[in-house]
């Protein structure tokens, strides 16, 4: 057994706050490690202690390998859990761990090595006799080759980095007159992705689930999985939904994929958590796709339904412990679905979004779990993964899970930066998902034209403007009290205009605000009538209005004199006063 006191966790964001969260449970002193553009994060306030790594650039901070080891040194760590993403599947980075005298909290730099090239891994799970697609995998890669190999497999196919994943070098090619070009846009992105533009063919599983096996290994030789997580809706090849058990899985299905995948796992000697994905055909035939060496992002629906912190049974392991549990101890219990929370322009194609977390807060309730790693009035950088959140909900059944994450949505506030919440709540809600009938092409069926987000209602408008004149009028009164106002010749109650216009699309919305009563408005639009009530009011940016004969909750950060941003009935929007910028 090895004896470990301290660790370090070489990475970021969420899943740094939740290893340090699992590690001190545990017993562990943890240490974080941060950037320029991290000093104030959420994990380094977690952690025991925190070592600056670097400036804000992935490259020079969480990717710089020295850096990190030298951190460890500092800090007197003994283990590094380096997390997912950045250097969590680099084989050379485990090796350094090792020899620099630190135990790495994954496989082995072999194990790594092996499944760490598409092509390699795939030609590996071929002699251990793993279920693969049908594809090409060979070194030879003139386009003539492919052209032929793409052929013999039949259209359509996928092209494929053998280096790397996420989506990243990767083409579904309908034709073959349209490969010569996707084999080209693959290969530079993959050369600027992972160093290597090596590609592979596969044939396309039409209508395909994206279905994941979690698998455990130790030093001992004992190798178990714990059943399957389904992965299937994604964009642009990344996850976005998550959820265990798979919907369409049954007990013997979920025997072969499980025996496969520990076999997989077994033909390279692998020790710690993993995960082999698998493409699950409409016919119920499996094939293998990759194996993730580390920790998946998407770990906590298997948690949340096998009640194992899957944390702190990789620190065991590393330290060389027996795993507690055999195969015949594994059990599912529930359901639990998983969304990621991105900052991101879903009606931009996804684009990543940046800027400051005006208000943020998780939600809370019965089986719910945010894992996140935002403090309220962080800046969200530009320069990592947009994903700030993962919010989880378990229900004894999987419609239970399904309106306990609807309704966990609809009370998670993230204002001041453009987010997917909207798109998320809309994809639960679509009846192909509610059905559990999502396939890898859920996204494009469910949104052909792509996901456009509504915009705010002339309802919103109103609300806004009230709460505006409001603050407008509290600053004005702070300031006729304040001895600066008398310095500066102000005197008496200045009043305050009431005009408010608001751009919606192509349409301009103009509003006169009038006060008519401690807190009550009368607000018109040349022709149409609100009258709007505060009828409860908090001192965090939380209301009740009433506007006509209902009253709404209503959450709101007022950034600057122009700029509002509320969430009313689970929808997120951002209005700003054209009067106020002019």
């Amino acid at each position: 057994m090895t004896a470990l006191d301290t660790v370090l966790v070489a990475n970021r964001g969420e899943i740094a706050c939740r290893i340090i969260e699992s590690a001190r449970r545990e017993g562990y002193r943890t240490v974080a490690v941060f950037s320029d553009a991290d000093a104030e994060a959420r994990h380094v306030q977690l952690a025991d202690t925190a070592v600056h790594i670097g400036p804000a650039a992935a490259a020079d901070s969480y990717l710089n390998a020295a850096r990190l080891l030298e951190a460890a040194a500092l800090a007197g760590a003994d283990a590094i859990h380096p997390g997912y993403g950045f250097l969590s599947e680099n084989a050379a980075f485990a090796r350094a761990c090792r020899e620099a005298g630190l135990v790495f909290i994954g496989p082995s730099a072999e194990a790594i090595e092996a499944m760490g090239n598409k092509a390699e891994s795939k030609r590996r799970m071929l002699a251990a006799g793993v279920p693969c697609v049908p594809g090409y995998q060979s070194p030879e890669q003139g386009d003539e080759v492919l052209l032929a190999a793409a052929a013999d497999i039949g259209f359509p196919i996928m092209v494929k980095a053998a280096a790397g994943g996420g989506g990243r070098g990767m083409r579904w090619v309908a034709c073959a007159e349209a490969l010569p070009a996707a084999l080209a846009a693959a290969r530079s992105e993959a050369a600027a992705a992972f160093g290597s533009d090596e590609l592979i063919l596969e044939k396309a599983v039409v209508d395909a689930r994206h279905v994941e096996i979690q698998v455990f290994g130790d030093s001992h030789g004992n190798l178990i999985h714990l059943g399957e997580r389904d992965c299937s809706v994604q964009r642009r090849h990344q996850k976005v939904i998550e959820e265990c058990p798979c919907p369409v899985m049954t007990a013997t299905l979920r025997e072969a994929m499980g025996q496969a995948a520990v076999d997989a796992a077994l033909s390279i000697g692998y020790e710690g958590a993993g995960t082999v994905e698998f493409l699950l055909g409409a016919d119920g035939a499996f094939y293998f796709l990759e194996m993730n060496t580390r920790l998946q992002v998407e770990h906590p629906v298997t948690e949340m339904v096998t009640g194992l912190d899957l944390v702190a049974l990789q620190l065991a392991v590393a330290r060389g412990e027996p795993l507690p549990l055999n195969q015949r101890d594994v059990s599912l219990t529930g359901h639990a679905i998983e969304v990621r929370l991105y900052a991101e322009d879903p009606s931009n194609d996804f684009l990543p979004a940046a800027g400051r977390a005006l208000r943020w807060e998780p939600p809370v309730g019965e089986g719910v779990r945010a894992d996140h790693g935002l403090l309220p009035g962080q800046a969200i950088s530009p320069f990592y993964d947009p994903m700030v959140a993962k919010i989880i909900a378990w229900g004894a059944n999987r419609a239970e899970a399904l309106r306990r994450l609807r309704r966990a949505l609809d009370n998670t506030l993230l204002l001041g930066v453009e987010t997917n919440l909207g798109f998320l709540q809309a994809a639960l809600a679509q009846p192909m998902f509610v059905a559990g009938a999502a396939t890898t092409g859920f996204i494009e069926q469910a949104f052909p034209g792509g996901y456009v987000t509504d915009p705010p209602t002339e309802e919103d408008c109103v609300i806004a403007a009230c709460l505006q004149h409001r603050e407008a009028v509290r600053a004005a009164e702070t300031l006729r009290h304040s001895g600066a106002a008398r310095l500066q010749g102000f005197t008496g109650h200045r009043q305050i205009a009431g005009d408010y216009r608001y751009r919606v699309g192509d349409r301009e919305i103009s509003l006169a605000v009038s006060q008519t009563g401690v807190s009550c408005y009368q607000v018109t639009d040349g022709g149409a009538q609100w009258t709007v009530g505060i009828v409860a009011e908090g001192d965090r940016g939380d209301a009740r209005v009433k506007l006509g004969r209902v009253i709404y909750p209503v959450r709101y950060a007022i950034a600057d004199a122009a700029s509002v941003s509320l969430q009313c009935g689970g929808k997120s929007v951002v209005l700003v006063n054209q009067v106020a910028t002019v």
